[in-house]
């Protein structure tokens, strides 16, 4: 606990942590704006154009659009970013070796710098959230949600269908803050591990987009990053949202026991 409260207070010490939450916060904020000032209402489409199409009549769905277009993209780059600074930012610094003179076990440093990455993303994910209900708000009001497959349900029911929509997702980008966590491991550069860790989603994705390799789409967390969609439907289909929960966790897991092998025979001192 001592040292996930040193490494948070680091983070909070930090400039580019609120860059970062500025940043990512900002997205809904331009979003609304677009929406409002367009002549042309987006109209039908499935998937992420269908939720913009209901977020620019309904400020409920502002916060499930601006999730459904953060990760393709933007949320992976800002957990690899996250997942690569504590280990290889250090080491890039030279500080990582101070630890060592600490009575405290390396994978007790490398699970609080893990601990503290998935904070800030689940800070940053509560952020996107706060500024696409309030620039939502604003713009369009909150009325009840209506649901892909028909029908509404109330506003406070749609809060609480976006709240575990949000933790799906936070659940999915844990997996490449840990891919990262583990590159970082490995490379002694921030840079090369959030570039890696990136590079692996997007071809992750290219391969989840060719039928020829559907017998891999089991395998890979990419695949199941919109899984949460199911939420917006009734009856609410669970088996993907399970499946994709428990490939996040077993993707998490293998790749920070990875991370953790590869710290404790790490040569801090080079």
């Amino acid at each position: 606990m001592k040292l996930l409260k040193l490494e948070f207070k680091k983070l909070i010490n930090q400039k580019r942590t609120f860059v970062g939450w500025a940043g990512i916060a900002a997205v809904p904020i331009i979003m609304v704006v677009a929406l409002a000032l367009q002549s042309h209402k987006p109209q039908g489409g499935q998937g992420p154009d269908r939720f913009f199409s209901l977020a620019a009549v309904n400020g409920m769905y502002v916060a499930i659009a601006v999730i459904a277009m953060l990760t393709t993209f933007l949320l992976p780059l800002l957990a690899s970013m996250a997942g690569s600074s504590p280990i290889a930012g250090e080491a890039e610094q030279a500080t990582l070796k101070t630890w060592l003179f600490r009575p405290v076990t390396r994978g007790g440093v490398l699970m609080s710098k893990w601990v503290t990455a998935v904070i800030y993303m689940a800070i940053a994910l509560g952020l996107v959230a706060a500024a696409a209900y309030i620039a939502g708000a604003i713009a369009f009001g909150l009325h009840a949600p209506a649901l892909l497959s028909g029908g509404s349900v109330s506003v406070a029911h749609g809060f609480w269908l976006t709240f575990l929509a949000y933790l799906f997702v936070l659940a999915g980008v844990i997996c490449v803050l840990s891919l990262a966590t583990l590159l970082s491991t490995i490379a002694n550069s921030s840079l090369t591990a959030t570039i890696g860790a990136l590079v692996i989603v997007i071809v992750l994705n290219v391969l989840g987009n060719f039928s020829f390799f559907d017998v891999l789409k089991p395998y890979l967390f990419t695949s199941r990053l919109d899984a949460w969609q199911n939420l917006f439907s009734s009856p609410i289909d669970w088996t993907p949202i399970t499946h994709g929960l428990i490939s996040f966790a077993i993707t998490s897991a293998v790749l920070t026991v990875g991370a953790w092998l590869t710290f404790r025979r790490k040569d801090v001192l080079v």
